[in-house]
């Protein structure tokens, strides 16, 4: 089910080009690149920063929005918090242009005739998912929206997520620039996972690449991506791809969706399934081999953000959300040389041969 395009504010990911994706934001153009490279993405369409500049600029509010932006203290966390909070209102408060609005509300009912079929709806800023830039789950993600009303609605939510006081302090002290910062969101049809996750393509802790690191719990993957559990742990061995550590969380809670009430709850899990792992080996090994498939793509380390889902036959219930670059660990390379100059031969022999390197 594909989105078709909408005069320059909309574009299906699968017909998006390398030549869009600086419209596009992080999110939306590793959804198109991996729907490029054959990957199982779950279909939908990037409302571009086309949308957001002009609806900042027809709408006269980008200069109210630098006034309150100049006056924030940078630092001072209750002035960022409530200056955040007026930029985020006025933009939710402002109508979108028509033809703005009538292009995203085409582009829904082109995937949903019955303008009844369930969408994730994603923050993709122009400054996210850039391997020198942490900015990764700093914007609004709205789950489960159904009809084209609510889709508008989150679409501005999501713009307005842009000005949160957390990413609006990271902005400042990386000189990224605040109303330079564009807004892509995506819209893209929703996934009923029975389990879903984040898996590394290194391991998270030393940096270690012949390792697959897969975090999983049931239902949806938000709860695992925010860190409002503990999920279960897999190490996967990237040559043999064989599961080597397993560890099996208690999971007493999972978000899912209930299709009555058209929105995601937190449901209770059930006593005799908290203990249960939330994939099998064989499910271990194909996140793993899609993880390993998408770091060869993506030429990097990748942090994967994947779901199985329940309406799918086994076998090809298996899709990628994400797949952002590893931001950590490569940063740290890029910054040894550097380090190793400074400290010398000798500082360098001293921090190999010290019991505590291994653990720094």
């Amino acid at each position: 089910m594909t989105a078709a395009n909408h005069n320059h504010y909309i574009l299906a990911f699968d017909q998006a080009s390398e030549a869009d994706f600086p419209k596009m934001g992080g999110k939306c153009a590793s959804l198109a690149r991996m729907i490029a490279a054959g990957v199982a993405v779950p279909a939908g369409f990037a409302v571009l920063t086309d949308a957001y500049a002009e609806f900042l600029d027809i709408s006269g509010l980008k200069p109210v929005l630098q006034g309150i932006i100049d006056s924030i203290e940078i630092g001072n966390v209750a002035d960022e918090a409530m200056k955040a909070a007026a930029i985020r209102e006025k933009i939710c408060s402002t109508p979108l242009p028509s033809r703005i609005e009538a292009s995203i509300r085409s582009a829904y009912v082109d995937m949903s005739p019955s303008d009844d079929l369930p969408v994730a709806v994603r923050s993709s800023a122009t400054a996210e998912d850039l391997p020198d830039a942490s900015f990764a789950g700093q914007q609004d993600t709205y789950l489960w929206v159904t009809g084209a009303d609510d889709v508008v609605k989150q679409v501005r939510a999501c713009w307005a997520s842009l000005f949160n006081a957390r990413a609006i302090s990271y902005r400042a002290k990386n000189n990224l620039g605040q109303l330079e910062v564009l807004m892509s969101v995506a819209v893209q049809k929703m996934v009923n996972a029975k389990a879903a996750g984040v898996a590394m393509t290194l391991d998270p802790i030393n940096g270690d690449r012949t390792k697959i690191v897969i975090d999983s719990a049931f239902g949806l993957g938000e709860p695992v991506v925010s860190g409002e559990i503990t999920p279960d742990n897999f190490v996967v061995e990237k040559v043999m791809m064989q599961v080597t550590k397993r560890r099996i969380a208690e999971k007493d809670h999972e978000l899912v969706a209930d299709r009555a009430l058209r929105r995601t709850v937190d449901r209770v899990i059930e006593p005799e399934r908290r203990t249960l792992p939330s994939l099998s080996d064989g499910e271990v090994i194909a996140v793993a081999g899609l993880a390993k498939s998408l770091e060869r793509k993506m030429g990097c380390p990748q942090d994967v953000e994947w779901a199985i889902d329940a309406d799918l036959p086994d076998g090809a219930n298996l899709v990628a959300l994400q797949s952002r670059p590893e931001t950590v660990w490569s940063q740290k390379k890029a910054q040894a040389p550097a380090k190793t100059y400074a400290m010398g031969i000798e500082g360098v022999l001293g921090t190999l041969m010290s019991p505590l390197s291994a653990k720094s």
